[in-house]
């Protein structure tokens, strides 16, 4: 081996030692030894059940609950929910059920802890509704009868409505 390959270093009692590097291995790998490092530092960030959690948060703490508090950041089995002041102390007594609803949804004993952020009240969330094209795109040529050729044709119209 080329003497500029090897490792130099001091060992015990101060003399020079020369490492060779470890044989590399150029064989198949599985997807797990592959995925791992690129994966592990996205993870540390947010776990996937910690998004999921952030993600899904109006179905699973129900209509009133999520109108009331929004969750702001899920960290070592604490959810901090941000809400109001009053909420907050309504909320407060109500944490261990709320926590219970929570862990039931999720199918494990994720949520251990509940932290409350005060946040000035959102208004209340309306979903925006959907444009109407203004020159709706006549369907292609040799769409086929009933109801596929309906559903292809609005489809059509929906991509080009688009752009």
């Amino acid at each position: 081996m080329p003497e500029e390959v090897k490792k130099k270093k001091r060992g015990p009692r101060g003399l020079i030692v020369t490492e060779e590097p470890a044989p590399r291995n150029f064989g198949p790998r599985g997807i797990a030894a592959i995925l791992a490092p690129v994966t592990r530092p996205a993870f540390r960030r947010r776990a996937p059940a910690a998004a999921a959690l952030l993600a899904d948060w109006p179905q699973l703490a129900g209509p009133d609950l999520a109108a009331r508090a929004a969750p702001v950041k899920f960290a070592g089995g604490t959810l901090t929910l941000g809400c109001t002041g009053p909420t907050a102390l309504e909320l407060q007594f109500a944490a261990p059920q709320i926590i219970a609803r929570l862990n039931l949804a999720l199918g494990h004993n994720m949520v251990e802890r509940l932290r409350f952020e005060q946040q000035a009240p959102r208004p209340p969330s309306t979903t925006p509704a959907r444009p109407t094209p203004r020159n709706p795109a006549p369907p292609p040529e040799g769409l086929p009868p009933g109801e596929l050729g309906a559903a292809l044709a609005r489809l059509y119209q929906g991509i080009k409505s688009r752009g």
